[in-house]
Formats: structure tokens, C-alpha cells, sequence
């Protein structure tokens, strides 16, 4: 029996810089709204406040809904967002690593509750970061616990997205069912790109849907190598898994 909505766990992109639907605006960035049973998660929140909300409206989204608010990392193209939230009054809690810049810690600390993550915290039931991964760029991802397994959702990974689905399976053991997000691979070679996806097949990543900033030839790659494995993104996409 297939799940009533209510006990899906939904995952929409609001930004991207590919479109799933000719309403909605595009720009670089990335955003995701995550909705479980009983709680709401948005996952970074594009470049663009004024886009993401009216992405939002034209998707039903409300906004008040929002309780926890999760950063990737510290570039503007997943945080610029932010401030439009807040400015509605919101007072979410946002999620972010210690090592991020100390001006955004206060501008957001200065409107909701901050919360410095750990490798493997829990956002919400089912939902839990990833940690710090990477010293260059620091960055984290969320982790899905969902019937068909874990779902990876990467901002950027700018660490290497290998380094971070291998964080993923640290911190939430089992089978990786879907890697998506930001792979950061524009302007990879393709044989290291190749190499990359020798690794996914080997953690067992059953599917992958990159976008945001892994560029058009290796997103090809991907789509050529996973075929019907190959989950296209772009905003207004909605994904559906039972938990």
C-alpha cells in the first residue's frame, strides 16, 4: 500500500539553477525543503531571498512552517536567502558549523536559535547532519532515513562528494539509496569524474541526482552511468519516499 501524504517524507527543491517547472525563477544556488511527519526542514536557502520566497508561494510552501533551518556551508549561493526568512518573523532554528564566519553566526544568532552541529546529530526524527567534513570549505550534509535507505543531500561538496556520502555512511549505517544536491565537479576531468563514479557503485549508491554546481558534463556522465537510477533535480521537483 502506497503512504498517504501525510506519512511521506517529501523533499522539493525551491532553488537551482535547473528548472523542473517553467513557473518558478532560477538562479545559482540551492535549496531543498525537507517535510516529514510532524516536522519541517529547509536545507540552505539559495542566493536570492525574494526568488526563494516566491518560488515557495507558487509551490504552497508556507514559510511559517520552517522550524530548523540547515546551512551547508558559508557561500552566499546557499545562505544569501536567510535574511528574507527571518524578516517574516521567522525563528527557526538554524543549524551551521562552528567553523563558519562569525558574522553570519551573529546575524543569524540575532533573530533564531544557533546550534553549532556534530558528526551524526539529529535535526529531526530521521533527519541528522552529516558534521563537518572538509577543512578548505567546510561543509555538511543532511542524512535521510527512509524505507528505500539513506538519502544523501549535498549543498556543494566541496570536500569531494565521495568524502561526504562516506561521512553519510559513518554517522547513519545502511544502504545509500539516493545521493543528490551539488557535486561541485564543473570543469573535472571526465576520467576523474569516472573514478567518482567507480566509488558511488562501489558504497552501493543506488541512485544519484546531481545538480547545482556539478556541471553539465559531468551531470551527462552521471545520467549516462545510473540510466533509470538517474533522478533529474532542478526547482519545483518533488521527491517522495515512505520513512
Amino acid at each position: 500500500m502506497s503512504p498517504t501524504p501525510q506519512e511521506e517524507v517529501t523533499v522539493t527543491i525551491l532553488f537551482d539553477n535547473y528548472s523542473a517547472d517553467d513557473r518558478l525563477g532560477t538562479a545559482w544556488g540551492f535549496a531543498a525543503l525537507i517535510e516529514s511527519p510532524g516536522h519541517t526542514v529547509l536545507f540552505d536557502t539559495g542566493a536570492d531571498g525574494a526568488m526563494l520566497l516566491e518560488n515557495m508561494r507558487l509551490m504552497g510552501k508556507d514559510p511559517a512552517s520552517i522550524e530548523s533551518i540547515v546551512l551547508s556551508h558559508a557561500h552566499a549561493d546557499h545562505t544569501a536567502g536567510l535574511p528574507a526568512l527571518l524578516d517574516l518573523g521567522l525563528r527557526p532554528r538554524i543549524y551551521l558549523l562552528s567553523t563558519f564566519p562569525a558574522e553570519l553566526k551573529g546575524r543569524a544568532a540575532a533573530s533564531a536559535e544557533v546550534v553549532e552541529t556534530s558528526p551524526g546529530q539529529e535535526i529531526a526524527p530521521g533527519i541528522r547532519t552529516t558534521g563537518q567534513v572538509g577543512e578548505a570549505i567546510p561543509e555538511q550534509a543532511l542524512v535521510l532515513e527512509t524505507e528505500a535507505g539513506m538519502v544523501v543531500i549535498t549543498g556543494c561538496a566541496h570536500p569531494g562528494v565521495v568524502q561526504m556520502v562516506e561521512r553519510a555512511r559513518e554517522v547513519a549505517p545502511g544502504p545509500i539509496h539516493l545521493v543528490m544536491g551539488g557535486f561541485h565537479l564543473g570543469g573535472v576531468p571526465e576520467a576523474d569524474v569516472r573514478t567518482i563514479l567507480g566509488r558511488f557503485r562501489e558504497m552501493g549508491v543506488e541512485r544519484a541526482g546531481p545538480s547545482h554546481c556539478t556541471g553539465d558534463p559531468a551531470i551527462a556522465l552521471f545520467r549516462e552511468e545510473y540510466a533509470e537510477g538517474y533522478q533529474p533535480l532542478g526547482v519545483g521537483r518533488v521527491l517522495r519516499f515512505a520513512p
